[in-house]
């Protein structure tokens, strides 16, 4: 129910004339091979694995976080100029960063390798946002078929939040709620589902400056 009332809103965010910034990245030879992430200026978030997955994740980032990403894109003038660097590198998969300003106009620009320091910035920050989504997608699969695997996935979530790369941590309070409140699963999971789920409902009502769990 919840993922369906997600769906709808951000069919009604995307219809309406709000900002979108897209980041895809095409790499025959990496895990997943192929990945999108689509964010709102409003904070509304879509992840996808495939170009036709009809069930991509959807997350709420809030705004603070959406901000620094359209700030980000501003400062490289919505992609207007080229990004690649013409650098002989190896191949890292192919990069887009494409802007949608809500009015039909758009503007993109596609990379291998830039040495353009804000352009690594943002590409580092939807980076971030593919992990999250990838740790989310792991914790609800074990959580479903695996519950011996359920701790491990915990851990990799745990890892991000550390080190300030867990995005929308918000989304994940529901499965670690399932995981903290069943008893099927092992204890050192349920008490670290608890710990987690306190500690990003804690930083979701802190002041901006003490919560910057996902910055």
């Amino acid at each position: 129910m919840k993922t369906a009332a997600l769906l709808f809103c951000f069919v009604c965010i995307m219809s309406a004339q709000v900002p979108v910034l897209t980041f895809t990245k095409d790499f025959p030879r990496s895990l997943p091979p192929y990945l999108s992430v689509v964010v709102t200026k409003t904070g509304a978030l879509e992840y996808k694995e495939a170009v036709n997955d009809e069930q991509p994740v959807k997350a709420q980032m809030p705004e603070s976080d959406s901000a620094v990403l359209f700030d980000l894109a501003q400062k490289l003038d919505f992609f207007r100029a080229p990004l690649e660097s013409g650098l002989k590198v190896a191949n890292t998969g192919k990069k887009t960063f494409r802007y949608d300003d809500g009015t039909g106009r758009t503007s993109q620009a596609i990379f291998n390798y830039s040495t353009n320091e804000i352009a690594q910035q943002l590409l580092n920050r939807f980076e971030q946002i593919a992990e999250t989504e990838r740790a989310y997608i792991q914790l609800e699969r074990t959580a479903r078929f695996d519950k011996l695997g359920v701790n491990d996935a915990l851990a990799e979530i745990e890892s991000l939040w550390l080190k300030k790369e867990l995005a929308a941590p918000l989304q994940f309070v529901p499965l670690l709620n399932r995981v903290a409140n069943h008893e099927s699963y092992m204890h050192l999971a349920r008490e670290r589902a608890a710990r987690l789920r306190d500690q990003f409902q804690a930083a979701a009502t802190a002041p901006k400056t003490a919560a910057a769990g996902a910055n």
